[in-house]
């Protein structure tokens, strides 16, 4: 007979060790899982085509690949809008944004023109002929969806932000940093922070300012904003980008971090979903050089600056063929995150090629 002191000292070394083998913190979000039965959730289309204003001809605009999309619940219906390239031009393709919805979070019907691209308009110059990139999108109180993006002119990115009251019809308002100091620098990647209201990711005012979390560099950076249109990037003293999060040695975001969904305030912070770039020298050595994986990020909930832990290792990464082969190499980037039915669906883009899914009980 087993003695009950051993018995509950095996049970406690056999909980120690698989909480060891878990990267996940009590405050992070998930655990998730890949929906691989399922997986990838959409891919490039052929058949699709799209009178360009700029080009002045029809393009096959989804022909190439499509990846890295925002998402929201509106009418009890997930609505992705995903970033799609043709492949034509002097760049290999110009990004448009698309969008598909789905019943089921798995299973999406997309609308056969994009919804938003680059045109004969005002944003012309930051946009042409890189495109439209890499959205994340939240509500405003006033139930506006507040969308950043990155226009890309071929040369440099630039964090941008257009609004929409239903998805499909978009006012772009110009660039998020719309300053002589920030205006022609390199910038992209703006998670907003939000709280969940049902399934509608809102966006809060912290110390009666909205912030927002951005940048895909070594360091991660913030900026607040009084009206979510017009935003000012967090300085130091000496007036240079005051770093939230950095990199880290023998970690899979030495090269980079760039944020991932919108930002959640949650019960114990605000919980920031990041994309880490690895470094094959000087990162994790158990990943290939230029592997994109996932981590999360606590920041207080007070002080959006203030950088509370972090996880110690990626809670995703490339490991099925379709991420770790594609138009980059060994990449899961992390952009759409969403609450529906009881479950977090977390949508990412799989080698800059196709659109995957994960997800994880709400809590």
């Amino acid at each position: 007979m087993v003695h009950r002191s051993f018995l509950s000292f095996f049970v406690l070394v056999f909980h120690f060790a698989a909480s060891a083998q878990s990267p996940y913190k009590p405050w992070m979000i998930g655990e998730f899982v890949k929906q691989n039965a399922a997986n990838p959730v959409l891919d490039a289309r052929k058949t699709t085509t799209f009178a360009c204003p700029i080009r002045g001809e029809v393009v096959r605009w989804e022909e190439k690949d499509v990846f890295n999309p925002a998402v929201v619940v509106r009418k009890g219906k997930v609505h992705l809008i995903y970033r799609a390239e043709d492949t034509v031009g002097k760049h290999a393709g110009t990004s448009r944004l698309g969008l598909a919805v789905s019943a089921d979070g798995i299973h999406f019907k997309r609308r056969p023109k994009p919804v938003f691209y680059p045109d004969n308009d005002a944003m012309k110059v930051y946009e042409w002929e890189g495109g439209c990139e890499d959205p994340r999108i939240v509500e405003s109180p006033a139930r506006v969806y507040i969308m950043t993006y990155t226009a890309y002119d071929g040369d440099k990115a630039r964090l941008c932000v257009a609004t929409s009251k239903n998805l499909v019809t978009w006012k772009k308002q110009g660039l998020a940093f719309d300053d002589l100091k920030y205006r022609n620098e390199w910038s992209k990647s703006g998670s907003i922070v939000c709280k969940r209201i049902g399934s509608r990711l809102v966006a809060q005012q912290i110390d009666g300012k909205y912030w927002m979390y951005w940048g895909d560099q070594p360091q991660l950076y913030c900026a607040s904003s009084p009206d979510l249109i017009h935003w000012t990037p967090v300085e130091t003293t000496n007036g240079k980008l005051f770093a939230v999060a950095e990199r880290r040695k023998d970690k899979h975001d030495y090269r980079l971090l760039e944020p991932g969904p919108p930002a959640l305030l949650t019960a114990n912070g605000i919980v920031l979903l990041y994309n880490g770039m690895n470094h094959g020298k000087e990162g994790d050595r158990d990943l290939p050089d230029g592997t994109y994986a996932a981590g999360q990020l606590l920041f207080d909930a007070s002080e959006p600056t203030k950088l509370i832990d972090r996880s110690e290792t990626y809670f995703m990464k490339p490991d099925q063929p379709y991420e770790i082969v594609g138009q980059v190499n060994n990449v899961c980037f992390i952009e759409g995150l969403v609450p529906f039915k009881g479950t977090w669906f977390l949508y990412y883009g799989t080698a800059d090629s196709k659109i995957a899914v994960a997800t994880a009980p709400v809590d």
